[in-house]
């Protein structure tokens, strides 16, 4: 029997702050904690929302081992309080799982088979380093070096891009200061006010002296990431961090991160039962495939693709969160597309504001849904480049 095709909805989409790793705020924060923080946060935006209605969550993680593993995402619901009813899922799309988790959570709506989801992501680079505890490549991935790629590091891929594209270190020096720049106004203005919810974290610190252990507090309510006393010459004296002769610096490539973020989608049907008020409704989603060691330009194969799959132009759309694994590729994408800058990262991006991997597509949806409404835009769109060379996109339309 068929289901009824319906449209999926967004009534809520909040996010932890992202702290810097390994050293940052959130250092010891477990990534569970982290999305357990940000599933309450979600739910506390729709109160009315009967949490039993809620069908599953699907959550993304790039690396779902040690303190993320163990299926995060049901265990997260669980630890959040909510009924033994609603299931959990984790998926893993390396950098855009979090965005591929909202893009699963809307399609069971829009096929008919749930009417409430959760969706999100949850990462914490500074207890799961990158490619995980225990790197194990398939050695058959070096036979030829039609697969080589595959293990090759990010940082590689970015000058391979860089190159490729003729992607000067000037030009990525320059994006990644006005990163900087973008996110440094956007949260003097407090841009960042709606997608955010503020996090304790609390410390335990040993008083040796006293033989006690003090507990102190201290809220986050901004990303660390963006800095201001950053500068082109300061930038300009890193030197490069993958390839003795590149140009691809610590200065203008992301930071890894802590971070997560949760939405909660609905049908129709729910929003009319739970008198629930729309923020967006989601569009379309793509993912398409490129050469492993480009990876980095994967978006422009998926964008175009989502327009498609919309029925937009490239035009068409106000305001786009194109991650910055690495102003390199930001650059090639931007460029090869003909995208508009302004458009692009209007309050910064992954270079400013971090990457906590496989939650950054989740975070960055937040961004999008809320900023669409803040400033009047209709469509909005979430692309990033994803490891071992594929590139995915999320179309977003104010309601």
């Amino acid at each position: 029997m068929s289901r009824q095709v319906q449209e999926a909805f967004v009534v809520a989409a909040t996010r932890t702050p992202v702290g810097k790793a390994p050293r940052g705020a959130l250092r010891a924060v477990r990534p569970d904690d982290l999305l357990v923080a940000a599933i309450r946060a979600a739910l506390a935006k729709v109160p009315s929302l009967d949490p039993s209605a809620i069908e599953d969550a699907v959550i993304g993680c790039a690396f779902p081992e040690a303190e993320q593993g163990m299926n995060v995402a049901r265990n997260a619901v669980l630890l959040a309080g909510l009924p033994v009813s609603v299931g959990g899922i984790t998926v893993n799309r390396y950098c855009s799982s979090g965005l591929n988790a909202v893009a699963i959570a809307a399609d069971r709506i829009r096929v008919g088979e749930a009417d409430v989801m959760l969706a999100g992501g949850t990462e914490s680079m500074s207890m799961v380093p990158m490619v995980g505890n225990k790197p194990a490549f398939n050695p058959h991935i070096f036979d030829s070096d039609q697969n080589l790629a595959i293990a090759f590091g990010m940082g590689i891929t970015a000058e391979k891009v860089a190159q490729r594209w003729k992607v000067s270190r000037e030009a990525q020096d320059e994006f990644a200061l006005a990163s900087h720049e973008r996110a440094i106004a956007a949260q003097k203005a407090g841009e960042f006010g709606d997608e955010i919810t503020p996090f304790e974290v609390v410390e335990k610190v040993p008083d040796l002296a006293a033989h006690q252990v003090q507990v102190k507090k201290r809220t986050i309510a901004l990303d660390e990431g963006p800095r201001a006393d950053t500068n082109a010459q300061a930038l300009a004296k890193l030197r490069p961090a993958f390839a003795a002769r590149g140009s691809v610096t610590a200065g203008n490539s992301s930071q890894t991160s802590d971070g997560a973020g949760a939405l909660v989608l609905v049908s129709e049907a729910a929003l009319k039962r739970f008198n629930l008020v729309p923020l967006a409704r989601f569009v379309s989603f793509a993912v398409r495939g490129v050469a492993p060691e480009i990876m980095g330009i994967g978006p422009k194969e998926a964008v175009p693709a989502a327009l498609r799959a919309a029925g937009l132009k490239v035009d068409d759309v106000d305001w786009i969160e194109l991650n910055e694994a690495f102003a390199a590729q930001a650059l090639a994408v931007i460029a090869d597309l003909g995208l508009d800058r302004a458009r692009v990262n209007p309050m910064g991006g992954a270079i400013a504001l971090g990457h906590p991997l496989g939650a950054t597509g989740a975070i960055r949806s937040a961004t999008v849904v809320h900023g669409l409404r803040r400033r009047g835009f209709r469509y909005g769109m979430v692309t990033m480049c994803v490891g071992t060379g594929m590139g995915a996109a999320g179309i977003f339309e104010r309601v």
